[in-house]
């Protein structure tokens, strides 16, 4: 069994902080416990200037098979199971509001709660052979909560499909719906995985913290107000050093040297 101390691994390379769901014996169900650990690394993340990028990847054969459902389904309490998806739905705004980007690497399945995880990361990266589901409908419990991340990461369409089938689909077809930005051979995820949150980790962190805020508040606004929002930061952000710097960089035809708030 795995103990509470170790339900999620930390391993920081450079700017790059990856966290590693850790219960591989159960697929890495997102248990009430599993959920408090996450939240606790991701705060600490938050804090912590050094951290660039969150990496998200489950330890084992799975991602993650969503919620444990012999948590679930052995208890009766309606409160304990408002808990559980609370808690569940607090981790996802949690991810969405980080100020730094959090990359999903998926190996394997992600189902239910473990695809509405994926969905919520700003970016995902897939081995070949990783399966991706909303599988609810079959056993008579839509999944409604991870329907709010996946409607707001595809098209409708798509979204519904997996939400009104609960099928199974591979990763190419998960990169076609847009559920995954990449897809690598299943033996060069980790490596592929890290080149891309290297390579984020590599601009400035104040100008890709803003950017992602700015991305979350214009996203559901009307096209008048988006651009409000984005002009603002756009007046916002040419007064930061990281800006004069970068563009005096790229006019120098050198790199540039970011702050480091």
């Amino acid at each position: 069994m795995t103990g509470a101390d170790d339900l999620v691994l930390r391993e920081q390379t450079g700017g790059v902080r990856t966290l590693t769901l850790n219960r591989p014996e159960a697929r890495n169900a997102l248990s009430l416990a599993m959920l408090h650990a996450l939240q606790g690394e991701l705060t600490a993340a938050d804090a912590d200037r050094s951290v660039r990028v969150v990496v998200l990847a489950g330890n084992g054969p799975a991602f993650s098979a969503g919620h444990d459902l012999r948590e679930i389904g052995g208890d009766d309490d309606p409160e304990r199971h408002r808990e559980l998806f609370e808690t569940c739905s607090d981790v996802m705004v949690q991810i969405a509001e980080l100020s730094q980007p959090v990359i999903a690497s998926v190996a394997g399945v992600a189902t239910a709660a473990g695809c509405q995880l994926v969905a919520t990361c700003d970016l995902a990266v897939a081995g070949r052979s990783a399966r991706f589901a909303t599988p609810g409908v079959d056993i008579g419990l839509f999944c409604s909560t991870p329907m709010v991340a996946v409607t707001r990461a595809i098209a409708p369409k798509h979204a519904m499909e997996l939400l009104l089938t609960g099928e199974l689909v591979d990763a190419e077809t998960a990169w076609r719906m847009g559920l995954i930005n990449r897809m690598v051979d299943d033996e060069d995820l980790a490596e592929a995985t890290m080149s891309l949150a290297e390579k984020v980790a590599s601009k400035s962190a104040a100008v890709v913290a803003a950017g992602k805020a700015t991305y979350r508040r214009q996203l559901d606004r009307s096209l008048a107000d988006a651009y409000g929002i984005a002009s603002t930061a756009m007046v916002d952000g040419l007064a930061h050093p990281d800006a004069k710097e970068g563009i005096g960089a790229f006019l120098d035809k050198r790199p540039p040297n970011w702050s480091e708030s």
